[in-house]
């Protein structure tokens, strides 16, 4: 019998902003910890929307909704991966991204009117099943870097 070939997730990207509304910088590695969430983003102090982490899979199905093919960024996230889809089913597991990185899936990051500005019909693309992504708290510091294996588990 043929076994089905494994689907690995990896992170895809990584970014982060030093300014409320500001532009988001996309970096190939970055050391997020428990104190700061990912290095230099003003929103990494701890708390339950320490880190945000998006499935590219569910931003290409955003992006064919409203039919334009936008750049991850507009998303405002900081981490996007790939070869997965989140769901509700995910509050309470553990992402773990390369050797150390460990966040705990806090909920779901909710699309705001951002979303709206920055592309008409984005929010509502974002809404159903959870395609906004999801929010995190650190509880294992960690230096990620782009294609690192990704796994998520429950604790």
């Amino acid at each position: 019998m043929m076994q089905q070939p494994k689907i690995d997730i990896t992170l895809a990207a990584i970014a982060y902003k030093t300014a409320k509304r500001g532009v988001m910088n996309s970096v190939f590695c970055a050391n997020v910890t428990v104190e700061r969430g990912v290095e230099n983003d003003i929103f990494g102090r701890p708390g339950k929307r320490q880190v945000t982490v998006m499935s590219k899979e569910q931003w290409q199905i955003a992006c064919q909704q409203i039919g334009n093919d936008l750049d991850w960024l507009t998303r405002r996230a900081n981490l996007m991966i790939s070869g997965y889809q989140f769901s509700a089913a995910d509050v309470g597991k553990v992402i773990q991204i390369g050797d150390d990185l460990q966040l705990i899936i806090t909920g779901e990051t909710d699309p705001c009117k951002k979303m709206e500005q920055a592309y008409s019909g984005l929010e509502q693309a974002l809404t159903p099943n959870w395609r906004g992504g999801v929010t995190c708290k650190v509880i294992v510091s960690g230096l990620i870097q782009q294609d690192d294996i990704v796994t998520i588990k429950t604790l």
